[in-house]
């Protein structure tokens, strides 16, 4: 009766062993995860954190529940150019103002008024250093999640 008791048990441990999964594989069968091998990320040279925003060619007006009221105008005596939002009816869709200025010496200079952190806010302003020449300028609202171009016009410095 013993030995019915010692093999008994002997057999109850190798089942629990085959259960609990305890055999392991030889070695030809074992296989090392691959691991991923990180590529390095080109770090952006951009002065401002912001979406890619795409730019319509013509110009359009933005729907009236949309409107929002912008103030572009060229400073003396340094040439600046400033963008003011002053905020309007639509301003709960905008989500950002991008405005892309060509200089009269062929230089593209882009700015986002949205910071990557919050929407524009009313009195939120860009400021461009323009040139004493004629500066294209075009501006971009996105509202409601579409990109329209509200303004591209040049700004010439005027001295009255």
């Amino acid at each position: 009766m013993k030995d019915t008791i010692k093999i008994s048990a002997v057999v109850l441990l190798v089942v629990c062993a085959l259960l609990a999964g305890c055999t392991s594989p030889t070695a030809s069968e074992l296989k090392p995860a691959e691991t991923p091998v990180p590529t390095p990320v080109p770090t952006p040279v951009s002065t401002s954190v912001a979406t890619v925003v795409a730019t319509p060619d013509a110009v359009e007006t933005l729907p009236a529940e949309q409107y929002v009221d912008l103030t572009l105008q060229k400073q003396r005596p340094d040439s600046s150019i400033h963008l003011l939002y002053n905020g309007g009816k639509g301003e709960i869709y905008v989500q950002n103002i991008f405005m892309k200025v060509t200089l009269s010496n062929g230089k593209v200079i882009e700015q986002y008024m949205n910071d990557g952190n919050r929407r524009p806010r009313r009195g939120d302003e860009l400021v461009i250093e323009g040139t004493r020449g004629t500066d294209q300028v075009q501006v971009f609202v996105t509202s409601a999640g579409r990109t329209y171009k509200v303004r591209d016009e040049p700004l010439i410095l005027s001295y009255l």
